[in-house]
């Protein structure tokens, strides 16, 4: 029996996750000489952070699995046979009339791809490679081309009786009881969902179907009425994924895990039961997470137009900061935004500075975890030493008063009075990716983030004579003496009172002396960011 204070791997959900897979793979008596991990990946609209974050943690199991010293293999699926279902909003309305369509027999809206689909899967595959995943890239079109389901298809399709009942017992959707859970390509329109498949010529190897129509998102999409034969072995159709393409694919690839939105949660379940009673085959092990919501708690999604893509991530963060977010907690439903970027930038200092032992954790289980979690955040290839931290909001409030065409040589100039940098070797190619950052930052929003804090009666007392005070005040020494006279006055520590006030204008609990940086960032500005914090409090 394990110890419970035991560290596995890393310390983290990845290092149990990848132990568990170990551990049911030799139960199940299979061959541990590759244990592959999948995540499946849409293409009718923008990849956005929800759904990079299941490739992104399915690839962490798949490092995880390495890391315990098995070889592991990443596959990314591609749907890109998949139809389009909806116009997504923001989309051109030209869309409307290639509904129903496979979206790489689609034309690219935007002119730079060969189509719609190709389009969206560059999308996702740039900034797969921006995060520095390292996977086995396939594609629904080139699997179905090329054969590569063709046995799993014939299984599934000489049950497709017993397929219907499975739907309809987990799902209670009767539709698959009297069709064929394929969907042939309509030779005559080409488009994908508006044909029924109502009887396989299992010698033939060909499906026969009526392009009848069918409701796709709450609408009716009208068939064109032509019928037909598609050849399975030839590509001219697929399996619904509710209806046994997961499973047909676990098979064919020998998946052994992949986890799954809680949306797909039915679909899953049917694919693990006719993995096992059509396929014969094991379904792979499965780990479920929570979807990421907007600030108003929608679900993130391309239909609804809230989609928040890795690439505006990466005009303000790091990959590290977005792979943060991503590994940090695999359950729960989070909400995220822009605005979030900072926070995850500073939070991937503090996780740096625990792996570099310059914070001590005293817990030995959460050390591990924190530092397991920090070379996650790296894919395994850590950086040797640490890098400068500067917090987002210096970065943000000095991009905003640099002057133009010299800003970094400004900003630069001032991290050298504040100490953060001590030379122009300092100036290194992160700290200068993080002025850019923060530059861009400043330049698509009026507003500098300020981060929220609890304030208690005192404190908020006190800043509103702060204020005061900065508003009467213009040397940055007075100012400076003027923090340590309104904390006293309010019967607060002045250690206490300077660290939520970093906290409110840095976003950290330390930094430059606040009477000169106040200063320079312009009392305007300061005065703006002490009032934000009361309103934010009360």
């Amino acid at each position: 029996m394990e110890r419970a204070d035991k560290i596995i791997g890393h310390g983290t959900w990845y290092d149990k996750m990848a132990s568990r897979i170990i551990e049911r793979e030799r139960r199940l008596g299979r061959d541990l000489d590759v244990i592959r991990v999948e995540s499946g990946v849409a293409a009718s609209g923008i990849p956005h952070i929800g759904s990079i974050s299941e490739v992104v943690r399915n690839y962490a199991v798949s490092l995880a699995i390495e890391e315990q010293g098995y070889k592991s293999e990443f596959i990314v699926f591609s749907d890109n046979k998949d139809g389009l279902r909806s116009v997504p909003a923001g989309m051109p309305k030209s869309l409307e009339e290639h509904l129903g369509k496979p979206v790489t027999d689609i034309p690219d809206p935007f002119g730079c791809h060969g189509s719609y689909g190709e389009h969206m899967v560059y999308l996702l595959l740039e900034a797969l490679d921006k995060l520095g995943i390292e996977y086995k890239f396939m594609s629904a079109v080139e699997a179905y081309g090329k054969g590569l389901l063709n046995s799993e298809i014939r299984d599934i399709l000489v049950n497709s009786r017993r397929v219907g009942e499975i739907i309809h017992e987990e799902t209670g959707q009767e539709k698959y009881l009297n069709v064929l859970p394929y969907f042939p390509v309509c030779a005559s329109c080409g488009r994908i969902y508006t044909t029924k498949a109502y009887e396989f010529l299992p010698d033939e190897g060909k499906v026969l179907y009526v392009c009848e129509g069918m409701e796709v998102k709450g609408r009716w999409l009208e068939g064109c009425g032509y019928r037909g034969e598609a050849d399975y072995r030839r590509g001219e159709g697929k399996l619904g994924w509710k209806a046994g393409e997961f499973a047909a694919r676990w098979r064919a690839l020998d998946i052994r895990f992949e986890a799954y939105g809680k949306d797909i949660a039915d679909s899953v379940r049917v694919n693990d039961r006719i993995s096992r009673e059509i396929l014969n085959y094991e379904p792979p092990l499965h780990a479920r997470y929570e979807m990421f919501l907007d600030k108003s708690g929608r679900k993130i999604s391309k239909s609804t137009g809230n989609v928040f893509t890795p690439q505006v991530w990466f005009r303000y963060g790091s990959p590290q900061s977005m792979l943060l977010l991503l590994l940090k907690r695999f359950v729960g439903t989070r909400n995220i935004s822009v605005s979030d970027i900072p926070r995850y930038m500073n939070e991937m200092d503090w996780l740096e500075d625990v792996y570099f032992g310059k914070v001590r954790v005293e817990d030995r289980m959460e050390e591990a975890k924190l530092k397991g979690l920090y070379k996650y955040c790296w894919f395994m290839k850590p950086p040797k030493k640490p890098s400068i931290h500067v917090p987002y909001n210096v970065l943000t409030y000095l991009a905003k008063v640099a002057p133009k065409g010299s800003e970094i040589e400004f900003i630069a100039d001032k991290l050298r009075d504040y100490g953060y940098i001590r030379d122009e070797s300092e100036l290194t190619e992160d700290l200068k990716k993080r002025i850019e950052y923060a530059l861009n930052w400043v330049s698509d929003f009026e507003e500098i983030t300020e981060t929220k804090v609890k304030l208690s009666q005192e404190e908020m007392n006190a800043i509103r004579h702060l204020i005061q005070r900065i508003q009467a005040e213009e040397e940055a020494e007075k100012i400076q003496s003027a923090i340590f006279e309104v904390a006293r006055e309010n019967n607060l520590k002045p250690k206490d009172f300077f660290r939520t006030l970093y906290m409110i204008l840095l976003g950290a609990p330390s930094g430059p002396r606040l009477g000169p940086y106040m200063v320079a960032m312009g009392r305007e500005n300061v005065i703006k960011a002490l009032e934000k914090s009361l309103e934010d409090a009360d």
